[in-house]
């Protein structure tokens, strides 16, 4: 998860609690502010005393104005947070520090620079650290950094190749502590080679209330993707754990689970073909629940035929623990 901090010196009581109200992950602050901050909320503050990191142990300010800068940022930036500063960026010293691995942040006064620092090399820089006098300004940025530095996933068509009804069997339905809408769910599978859209149940019906905020996602065995490009069973998953929304275009949003629903259901064997390989998923046999189409369409287990297409996250690398691993695995 990308880092989004805000430098508040001099102290400003309305930045801190803009701060709290919009996602932001820390806060800069003096130490004789550090008690202020933790009245208003909870969040991590970085400071040169009693901060939950402190400065310069664990996080340092370097201003950019030469390379002998940007070396000495690249060797502290191996094992402490390094907030870069420069009164003109140039992307290319960015670039150079981002591709040694280390812990770069960004100092940013704008959207334009936020976007910029997370995009960086594509995978950008592991934060940012913001600085304004305008709870306005801060806002607004705040509102539009969430979604940059989230992961995307290149989401292909399979053909739906066989539908075999199966017994009982306990199944997961995952309800988050965010609503969505038409065209999201979450990725699901039987392997982690191949993980549908299984779409979310923010679907009207004649039948039952739609439940925006759940995922019926699938039996306990199944892999699903959470955030950091990881795998886990849907077995592992308990309140408070960070799930992964992906909408139909492989756009991604982060969420959190409120509960876990673990029941007998009778379940259905789903198998789809891509590129002359055969992969599949276990739902539950039930009109709720919904595979989605390339244009965000929820298609019903119900209805669902084969030569129907729908979207799934397909990779050729395998997985160890929930991590990509160059080596043969198969999963049948």
């Amino acid at each position: 998860m990308k880092e989004i901090w805000v430098k508040i010196i001099p102290y400003n009581k309305k930045l801190v609690t803009t701060s709290l109200e919009n996602g932001a992950t820390g806060v800069i602050v003096k130490p004789g502010d550090i008690d202020k901050v933790k009245k208003l909320g909870r969040i991590k503050v970085i400071s040169e005393e009693k901060g939950d990191l402190k400065i310069p142990d664990n996080v340092e300010f370097i201003n950019i104005k030469s390379k002998e800068d940007e070396v000495k940022a690249a060797e502290k930036a191996q094992h402490k947070i390094v907030i870069i500063q420069a009164e003109n960026w140039k992307v290319i010293p960015l670039e150079n520090l981002i591709a040694t691995g280390g812990k770069i942040f960004a100092q940013v006064s704008s959207v334009d620079e936020a976007k910029l620092m997370f995009e960086v090399l594509e995978k950008g820089v592991k934060g940012i650290v913001i600085n304004t006098g305008s709870p306005v300004i801060l806002k607004n940025i705040l509102k539009e950094v969430q979604h940059l530095g989230t992961e995307k996933y290149n989401l292909v068509e399979v053909t739906i190749r066989n539908i075999k009804p199966l017994g009982m069997s306990d199944r997961i339905c995952i309800d988050t502590t965010t609503n969505m809408s038409k065209g999201e769910g979450m990725l699901t599978g039987n392997s982690s080679s191949c993980l549908f859209l299984v779409h979310s149940e923010s679907i009207e019906t004649p039948y039952v209330a739609p439940r925006p905020f759940r995922v019926n996602a699938g039996a306990v065995h199944a892999y699903i993707m959470v955030p950091g490009n990881k795998t886990r069973y849907l077995s592992e998953l308990k309140s408070g754990d960070e799930v992964l929304i992906v909408n139909h275009k492989g756009e991604t949003r982060r969420s959190y689970v409120g509960r876990i629903k673990l029941e007998k259901r009778p379940m259905l064997l789903i198998e789809a073909e891509y590129e002359n390989k055969t992969y599949s998923i276990i739902l539950q046999n039930a009109e709720t629940i919904r595979l989605t189409s390339k244009k965000g369409e929820p298609v019903s287990v119900a209805v669902l035929k084969k030569g129907d297409k729908v979207l799934a996250y397909v990779e050729k690398q395998a997985r160890h623990f929930g991590l990509k691993v160059d080596e043969h695995i198969t999963e049948k």
